[in-house]
């Protein structure tokens, strides 16, 4: 069995790190940089750090504050928010990136995903994808949750994969931040149908639920943030439950 993994997602705004319930009412959960090296340091096996609001303000991603996290840990480390083109992504690389997730300007210019990939690779470029179930379909949205298409998830998922993507990094918007467990129906179909990695976000609020993602979910990754944020989970603690549960973590 592939080792499954632990992401502490970090949601950037104006510099700290907030986290929110369904996109909204964000309140303040630390600083970044501090947050990072404690996660490196529990267990985590990666981190992402999403500038939740660079998209939505036309700015780049805080590069600067890119390399003070990236200085602090020696776990591969995620970048999203507001990059839209190939010079960005080399700037973030540059500053400590591993790899980086884009999500509005891939569904604005689709073929930025295949240019990406030929300037640094598929293991380098995440596409993350923010989707509410409405009225029994799973729409794509934009803008941090705001804005959304006509795009149905799995059909973009697909095109997502065709174009050459590494990963995708799917957050239900109906799950998110609310702690009752992931969004496991839509994961499953998601990691049956493609064959890149998928990982899961939106709803974690107990062990279990990480253990419900992986195995009735179908996930290769589990990404959360309040819980870690908040120690209502400490990662050692739920990487031992998932192993009691027959589930491959590093520890």
């Amino acid at each position: 069995m592939l080792t499954k993994r632990i992401i502490p997602c970090l949601d950037i705004k104006n510099g700290r790190t907030v986290k929110g319930i369904n996109f909204v009412d964000l309140r303040d959960a630390g600083d970044p940089v501090e947050l990072a090296k404690i996660y490196a340091e529990a267990g985590a096996d990666e981190l992402v750090f999403l500038d939740i609001s660079a998209t939505e303000e036309r700015r780049r991603t805080l590069a600067d504050l890119v390399y003070h996290v990236a200085e602090k840990v020696n776990i591969p480390f995620t970048v999203g928010g507001g990059i839209s083109s190939v010079e960005d992504v080399d700037i973030l690389l540059q500053n400590g990136a591993d790899k980086i997730s884009i999500n509005s300007s891939a569904v604005k210019n689709p073929e930025l995903i295949n240019d990406l990939v030929a300037k640094f690779g598929s293991q380098c470029i995440v596409v993350a994808i923010d989707a509410k179930q409405i009225d029994g379909e799973w729409i794509v949205h934009l803008v941090g949750g705001k804005v959304p298409t006509e795009l149905n998830l799995f059909d973009w998922a697909k095109e997502v994969e065709r174009r050459g993507a590494g990963e995708i990094l799917f957050t239900s918007m109906n799950n998110d931040g609310t702690k009752n467990g992931f969004a496991n129906e839509a994961l499953a179909k998601l990691s049956t149908e493609l064959n890149i990695p998928i990982i899961a976000s939106g709803g974690a609020g107990t062990m279990e639920h990480f253990t419900d993602t992986f195995v009735k979910g179908k996930a290769d990754a589990a990404l959360a943030a309040s819980v870690f944020h908040f120690k209502e989970i400490e990662i050692i603690d739920l990487k031992k439950e998932l192993r009691k549960n027959g589930i491959s973590v590093r520890i």
